[in-house]
């Protein structure tokens, strides 16, 4: 979690004796610095919907891996593992929020948010198999 919004500028000046002290707003707010620095935006499903849009996701990812020289034996592995974890997200989905990218592409991934144990710390998982390499 990152603070983002107050800027607390000091000109060594004090404060006119006439006019006092000015109240700035403080309009300072704590964001997840993952969701606030890749502008993801919020987005709901209920389980079948999930489930239908990871299914369609990850024959996506698949076809990709394919193309990029995996073999059937990597793939099979990316969609057991996959399915297993599908599962786990399935069982705790009440507790997962969903995030999509600033483009809102329905063929993108989605990513989800959880919090540990302490109910405070978030986390975010995504799908590595789906990410590509920025270049900056």
């Amino acid at each position: 979690m990152i603070e983002i919004g107050a800027v607390n500028v000091d000109i060594g000046a004090n404060a006119s004796a006439e006019e006092g002290e000015e109240a700035l707003d403080d309009s300072a707010q704590k964001v997840n610095n993952i969701i606030h620095s890749f502008q993801l935006k919020p987005t709901s499903f209920d389980k079948k919907s999930y489930g239908l849009y990871l299914k369609g996701y990850l024959k996506n990812v698949s076809k990709k891996l394919k193309e990029r020289g995996a073999s059937d034996e990597e793939v099979k592995d990316f969609q057991t593992k996959a399915q297993g974890f599908f599962k786990k997200i399935t069982a705790n989905f009440k507790d997962y929020e969903f995030y999509t990218g600033p483009e809102m592409d329905p063929d993108g991934m989605v990513v989800l948010l959880n919090y540990r144990e302490d109910g405070v710390t978030p986390y975010v998982t995504l799908w590595k198999h789906g990410l590509s390499e920025m270049k900056v």
